[in-house]
């Protein structure tokens, strides 16, 4: 007889895997040879050789039993994930996409599973589909709904899979939209840790004040002093939230206005910084790493914060949540930066982590070199 799991936890606090009925076998061919289903149909031997199942792949909080592991004719991988939607499967997908293909590109049956065939399991066929057939998320979703009607990833690996449909179905560090949602991961560990994990060590970008072999051209530099605290690909775009495309349009046949620090000061600044701002527009209204899927020509990005990725010459933001953001030359405050708490920018715009320095303390420049030596 079956001892109640309530009255086990009861008892004795803890409850196992064997605890929880997974419900009966269930599981649905997507596609020739790569089927869905749920944790009893992986487990269940008779099911894996009348299906003709040599390929096995987890997605769950816990592994498959040995003797499903450790079966002559079974070949398995495991990926620790749990159904949550702030966990991270976006940097698991290429993983369980190369799994699937080589079972079937070798003429193999596959079955993808986590505890019920849901959201996880689905997370991972979803972005097979997707890749394999050059589906956008929304397609590639019903799809396999199509084929199991139970699937539903969560909240958060449906965001995850669209990000990764927008870097063409891989991950691309430069793509901004990657760059936030990183940032997003490592604040929930600081949080928890209150110190950067070393894994995320390469959010902090080089110094662009140090020599480089490529220089970017166009950086911004304390007012003060003129020290190099930023390059242009440093800087992260944010839609305005409060403000409509009829109030900042420039004039010219409605076209958006990206403003720059130059603009939101009272004395404005020198001819050659406005045609740089306007050289930093055109290039970020065509640029795929502006964040946004498909044309950019009628995206309005806000500037009247400075939100950049986090940098080297920023003093102790490994070590602390939060903090000043001082210009390593002169000492003048140029801003703030918080992983846990973010910051709200006048346009109503909510950005967490937050690293950002103020428009009035630093300005545009077109550097002929960007190297220097001075900290």
């Amino acid at each position: 007889m079956c001892e109640n799991p309530k009255q086990k936890l009861r008892d004795t606090g803890i409850l196992s895997r064997e605890d929880f009925d997974g419900g009966p076998i269930s599981l649905d061919e997507i596609e020739p040879g790569l089927y869905l289903g749920n944790l009893t149909a992986a487990t269940h031997m008779e099911t894996l050789r009348s299906f003709n199942i040599s390929y096995i792949l987890t997605l769950d909080s816990i592994p498959l039993p040995q003797h499903i592991t450790e079966a002559s004719f079974l070949t398995t991988k495991y990926i620790h994930i749990a159904d949550m939607p702030k966990e991270d499967i976006l940097h698991h997908l290429n993983t369980c996409y190369e799994f699937i293909n080589e079972a079937l590109t070798t003429s193999h049956n596959i079955l993808v599973h986590c505890y019920f065939g849901v959201s996880r399991s689905s997370s991972a066929v979803i972005a097979y589909i997707m890749k394999h057939h050059n589906m956008d998320y929304a397609s590639a979703y019903d799809f396999v709904k199509s084929k199991r009607r139970f699937v539903q990833p969560n909240a958060g690996f449906a965001a995850q899979l669209k990000l990764w449909h927008r870097m063409g179905c891989n991950i691309d560090p430069h793509y901004q939209k990657y760059k936030i949602y990183r940032l997003r991961l490592a604040g929930d560990q600081v949080r928890k840790a209150k110190i950067l994990p070393p894994n995320f060590n390469d959010l902090i970008k080089p110094d662009p004040a140090i020599t480089q072999e490529n220089p970017e051209p166009i950086v911004y530099r304390c007012r003060k002093c003129r020290r190099v605290l930023a390059s242009k690909s440093n800087i992260l775009q944010h839609i305005p939230k409060n403000i409509s495309l009829e109030k900042t349009t420039d004039g010219n046949n409605g076209n958006p206005m990206v403003m720059t620090p130059e603009q939101t000061t009272a004395t404005g600044g020198p001819r050659l910084l406005e045609q740089i701002a306007q050289q930093i527009r055109k290039v970020s209204l065509a640029s795929p790493t502006a964040g946004g899927e498909g044309p950019q020509q009628n995206i309005t990005y806000c500037q009247n914060i400075l939100f950049v990725e986090p940098i080297a010459w920023m003093k102790n933001i490994g070590s602390n949540t939060q903090g000043r953001l001082n210009c390593p030359k002169c000492d003048q405050k140029l801003g703030n930066y918080s992983w846990v708490n973010g910051c709200q920018c006048p346009c109503g715009e909510e950005v967490t982590p937050a690293f950002y320095m103020i428009p009035s303390k630093v300005e545009l420049s077109k550097a002929v070199q960007n190297v220097q030596t001075t900290l």
